[in-house]
């Protein structure tokens, strides 16, 4: 008995060496991956993310340091449906495309990117039913748009690219699709 344990155990080593490893990397991959899926591509993008944060980083260093004591960028209640904090930053972001990030084209070398890709999201946000009308007078983004006229011209133009990293991280918080239901849960 003891030679077939001896050769079986001689197999299941280098056996498991191998296998160990492997099923190691693959929860770990399988960890690494989002649970939900982002309503738009950019939204997991680290390109992206990456000119997102450099536009904002460079906008910010503009600032006074009075400017970066305020938020323009309304806190939302977090328990709400996650797709009305989606479309309430969907018309923020329609509103950043049309009267903000146009007027700093050359702000900085990434700008060109940015607007594509959050081109790229507002349009998809509004596939997936996100009508960014319908929150126009949300209290959140007339707030948003109070705050800003308030700050004046040059200055708050610039506090909101400056900011664009916060709503950047709303949408890719909240634009998900919901994960699908099984009888389990």
């Amino acid at each position: 008995m003891k030679p077939a344990a001896a050769t079986l155990g001689s197999f299941l080593r280098p056996a498991a060496a191998v296998l160990v490893p492997l099923l190691l990397i693959g929860w770990a991959g399988a960890a690494a991956l989002p649970l939900e899926k982002p309503l738009s591509q950019p939204l997991r993008s680290r390109e992206t993310y990456q000119a997102v944060r450099d536009v904002s980083l460079h906008a910010q260093t503009l600032q006074t340091e009075e400017d970066s004591s305020r938020r323009l960028m309304p806190r939302v209640n977090t328990d709400q449906d996650h797709l009305k904090i989606c479309c309430l930053h969907a018309n923020i972001l329609d509103f950043y495309l049309n009267n903000i990030l146009h007027q700093r084209d050359n702000m900085h070398p990434k700008m060109h990117r940015l607007k594509t890709d959050l081109h790229r999201v507002s349009e998809d946000l509004q596939t997936h039913g996100c009508n960014v009308t319908h929150f126009h007078e949300n209290h959140h983004a007339v707030e948003f748009r109070r705050k800003l006229k308030a700050m004046g011209g040059e200055q708050g133009i610039t506090k909101a690219v400056g900011e664009v990293d916060i709503l950047f991280s709303y949408l890719q918080d909240f634009c998900i699709q919901p994960r699908n239901r099984t009888k389990s849960d």
